[in-house]
């Protein structure tokens, strides 16, 4: 991890995507002058199970993975994250230890907003309490609707879904049919609720039925159609 200059906070403060967009510059100045910005290298731990929150975390650049173990070791990736969002704040907000932790999964610059500077804001301003709100509401109701899926769904129709979740998340890179991230099979594997030897084999009946490419790490989307049809059915 590296501190970096607070220069580097205003994709948080300032990113046409950022809750606090429209703040007022004193506003704005509150959150500036209690934050501290750290780049951490892909694979580093930004907070641990078990945690406390030191304030609301942003990702200001890079991906980040948020996986809970199960009783064998076995990660659960629960979450991912791209800039600009936040990282760990239900625990912030419910005032508990982090129940997750978060890995980065590129180089990444991360921002945190001192807890309290924070809460002062939120007294201060209702609209954007109630644009945090939101955004918890729109969280909980992702994972309500991944609980069903990764419970309900058969193994092609989770991997799928998966691989339409990292489509709507990260996007494509300019060819517009390699998905802009880069997982690890194990990686892919804990995101659908699978064995990595199950996304292995998934991810290469996709790619002989020509609904996927796959270059090492790179995926390729060749028929999208398809991959909605089979997440549809489960």
């Amino acid at each position: 991890m590296i501190l970096l200059k607070k220069e580097r906070c205003k994709n948080c403060l300032d990113n046409k995507k950022s809750i606090f967009l429209n703040l007022t510059p004193r506003e704005k100045d509150i959150l500036y002058n209690n934050h501290v910005c750290s780049r951490y290298k892909k694979n580093e731990i930004i907070f641990k199970e078990g945690d406390r929150p030191p304030g609301l975390i942003c990702l200001s650049e890079g991906k980040v993975k948020i996986f809970t173990e199960g009783i064998s070791g076995k990660e659960q990736i629960v979450r991912l994250a791209k800039a600009v969002g936040f990282i760990g704040f239900r625990a912030l907000f419910a005032e508990e230890n982090y129940i997750a932790s978060a890995v980065a999964i590129e180089d990444s610059v991360v921002c945190i907003i001192e807890k309290e500077s924070l809460f002062k804001l939120l007294r201060m301003n209702s609209q954007l309490s109630m644009s945090i709100i939101k955004y918890l509401a729109t969280e909980l109701g992702f994972s309500n609707k991944r609980t069903v899926i990764l419970t309900q769904k058969h193994i092609r129709g989770r991997l799928a879904e998966s691989l339409l979740f990292l489509v709507e998340t990260y996007g494509f890179e300019t060819d517009g049919l390699t998905i802009k991230v880069y997982l690890s099979r194990e990686d892919i594997a804990n995101l659908s609720n699978m064995t990595t030897s199950n996304a292995i084999r998934t991810l290469g009946s996709f790619a002989n039925e020509n609904v996927i490419g796959i270059a090492g790490r790179k995926i390729k989307i060749i028929d999208i159609k398809q991959l909605e049809k089979i997440s549809e059915i489960g």
